[in-house]
């Protein structure tokens, strides 16, 4: 599986919005194996870790992202579904559910509900230890070309997450003791 390729295919005549989405996924998927291999755990798949936190924003592709140069029709909350759909397609399915469950530490079918969300009422959290490492890589990382290359800190994190209710920084809490980050 070439997750580059897949990228470059369904991003098209997008090739400016895919190097930030590769760029982005790329120091993603560093962090999240830097993270693995720092747990010792032989039982995490680290090939799966590598591709999946690669491919974990290829729903971008389909949304209206205009800063980072995408024109889809769909909102950018729902690149996470738009990926899972992208990768069942390509039957990657393991892939497509970290697509899925990769937003901020995950969302509820509450979280849906409260906020209003345009995405099915349904849970969409990380659940293997594989999916909750990418998840939490992914947190310092934007996809803002200006802030392409720098990582955030645990307090930039806490405060974005901070916006979507206390529980969240609780969860980002447990995952920095698990990591020991």
């Amino acid at each position: 599986m070439n997750a580059e390729a897949l990228l470059t295919k369904h991003f098209g005549a997008a090739g400016h919005a895919c190097s930030i989405v590769l760029e982005h996924s790329r120091l993603v998927a560093a962090k999240a194996l830097r993270v693995a291999h720092s747990l010792g755990d032989p039982t995490l798949d680290l090939r799966f870790i590598e591709e999946a936190a690669l491919l974990h924003d290829i729903g971008v592709c389909r949304t209206r992202s205009t800063g980072i140069g995408c024109s889809g029709d769909a909102p950018y909350i729902l690149h996470g579904i738009i990926g899972r759909e992208i990768l069942e397609s390509e039957g990657l399915h393991r892939h497509a559910l970290v697509c899925e469950r990769h937003i901020g530490v995950g969302l509820t079918a509450d979280d849906i509900l409260r906020q209003g969300l345009p995405l099915p009422p349904r849970d969409m959290a990380p659940l293997s230890r594989e999916e909750i490492i990418i998840c939490f890589a992914d947190l310092f990382f934007s996809k803002k070309p200006a802030m392409l290359r720098q990582e955030k800190s645990c307090d930039e994190v806490r405060r974005n997450l901070g916006k979507f209710g206390e529980h969240k920084v609780t969860i980002f809490e447990q995952w920095l003791q698990e990591f020991a980050v």
